[in-house]
């Protein structure tokens, strides 16, 4: 069975002003730290900037770069095929060793069938490596609770302004979605089973501070009643 490897981030700050707290900042150390797995062909979708993408190429891997928009894409030396999840990627069965989807799956409105066409093009025993905001913390389980925001004291509730992010149709008739489709963490475990994966290892990338202030408040309102459903199971 192909194996899924899910690596969970906190919310993503769209105005990173330190290195360390951006997302890219952590998979680079994963994949420099993890470079012998990754001396086979990787997809990276959706690959963006290219950053990941030119890392992967400098470790000695095969890089397969695929974006919706590759007309962003700066990397040299590599091309960017233009894909669309929801009509499928353009790779062959089982083709690719490694997939990355680097905050991706938020933005997918059918995360089920994008799972399953991961799994298609992944092979026996390959890798699946997702990043996306964590939505399971205690933050962002209150902001939803508040104002069905990702975060209540900055982000306004999906709405149709705010949740395009890109809409070209000289380009494209699909439409690059925000934050709408959140998921949690009990959620894309369910759908990636499913799809056919089995969950690896899950990595944090760093402590939350309003989440740890919070726990002991909400602990006992999160673990009784978790507790009285599954005695029911």
């Amino acid at each position: 069975m192909t194996i899924w490897f899910y690596r969970q981030n906190n919310p993503e700050n769209h105005e990173i002003r330190r290195q360390s707290l951006s997302f890219k900042y952590y998979v680079k150390n994963y994949l420099l730290a993890n470079r012998d797995f990754l001396k086979e062909k990787v997809l990276d979708f959706p690959a963006g900037n290219g950053v990941t993408s030119g890392i992967l190429k400098d470790i000695g891997a095969t890089a397969i770069p695929m974006d919706l928009f590759p007309e962003y894409f700066e990397t040299e030396g590599l091309h960017c095929t233009r894909a669309n999840i929801r009509e499928g990627l353009p790779a062959e069965d089982k083709s690719v060793d490694v997939l990355i989807c680097q905050e991706g799956i938020e933005h997918f409105s059918d995360q089920y069938n994008a799972l399953r066409e991961c799994n298609r093009v992944i092979k026996d025993k390959g890798i699946l490596l997702i990043t996306t905001p964590n939505y399971s913390n205690i933050q962002a389980r209150l902001s939803y609770m508040l104002t069905e925001s990702e975060r209540f004291n900055s982000i306004m509730p999906p709405n149709e302004l705010d949740s395009i992010w890109m809409s070209k149709q000289e380009i494209t008739q699909e439409i690059y979605f925000g934050h709408i489709f959140l998921i949690g963490i009990q959620k894309l475990r369910v759908l990636a089973k499913l799809a056919g994966f089995r969950i690896k290892k899950c990595h944090f990338t760093r402590k939350k501070s309003t989440s740890t202030i919070l726990f002991p408040c909400f602990i006992r309102l999160f673990i009784f009643p978790s507790w009285i459903t599954y005695k029911k199971i």
